[in-house]
């Protein structure tokens, strides 16, 4: 298990969602430990795929034996080093250009997975972009309406895609924030997205319950990733993370068995449920 400390080097990035590949040190993508085939056999599409906590997810459920679709924005060498990263497990692994928040792309995308892979077992709604604002006045509409299409809109597309071909055993994860639960005063629009995503978590548990489908949800707190670099100035990423009471942000690689234990059996008899890996902050789930 790697040892981590401390908080990351001052910089920033121009585009969101941004680059991994321009991060560092690079966020910890490689699982920790081996695999014991807890997806062997099943298919998982997993958006925001490419990077950050969308990668660490990927190569851990391939190491486990799922084959994986991921689906990304724009960033195609990050996409593309994940796909290598996954067939290095010995896994089969495609890439799906695209933006989640539109439908009929969400619709091409899971038609892909099915076309190729015969198969949907795991659906990981993952995608998400965020943009700070100190005054609540200062957000414009357009940055509203972007930030719910692809962290909200985005959620329930997919889901809408994929339903018809999950099966009872199927799961579904969201990835919301621990934003969600105390919520954030320069993140207000991409805070009050993350609480939308728990509500649909257990509002789409309850409704597939009879069909044995679980829904449940991860609310990770500061991870690095791409996403952060590309969101903050330089002195607050030099900053980000410092505030858990561990004192450092977290890895994705710290994020992705939250996912992979609601994905596979080992969580069997939960659904609607949140998991917190967040530095060690104290949740009213």
């Amino acid at each position: 298990m790697a040892e981590h400390s401390g908080t990351k080097p001052a910089q920033h990035q121009d585009h969101q969602p941004g680059e991994e590949r321009q991060m560092r040190p690079r966020p910890h993508y490689e699982p920790r430990f081996p695999g014991s085939m807890r997806l062997e056999g099943k298919v998982a599409l997993i958006t925001g795929g490419d990077s950050g906590i969308g990668r660490a997810v990927a190569a851990l459920f391939a190491r486990e034996g799922a084959r994986v679709a991921i689906v990304y924005l724009e960033e195609t060498e990050d996409a593309k080093a994940t796909q290598d990263i996954v067939e290095a497990e010995g896994s089969e692994c495609f890439s799906i250009e695209g933006d989640v928040g539109d439908p009929a792309f969400c619709d091409h995308a899971v038609k892909q997975v099915m076309d190729r892979f015969g198969r949907l077992d795991v659906l990981v709604n993952n995608a998400a972009e965020q943009h700070p604002r100190k005054d609540v006045r200062d957000i414009p509409p357009g940055q509203i309406e972007r930030t719910f299409r692809t962290n909200v809109y985005g959620y329930f597309f997919m889901v809408q895609a994929a339903l018809d071909y999950l099966k009872p055993g199927a799961a579904i994860v969201n990835t919301a924030s621990v934003t969600a639960y105390r919520g954030s005063s320069h993140l207000m629009d991409y805070a009050a997205t993350r609480g939308a995503v728990v509500s649909f978590t257990r509002s789409l548990a309850s409704s597939l319950a009879d069909r044995r489908i679980r829904v449940n949800g991860v609310a990770p707190g500061p991870i690095w990733t791409p996403l952060i670099p590309a969101s903050f100035d330089a002195d607050h990423v030099a900053e980000f993370g410092g505030d858990t009471p561990l004192g450092r942000p977290g890895e994705p690689n710290e994020v992705a068995p939250c996912h992979l234990f609601l994905a596979c059996d080992d969580s069997s008899y939960m659904t609607g449920q949140v998991l917190h890996p967040n530095g060690g902050d104290l949740m009213a789930s």
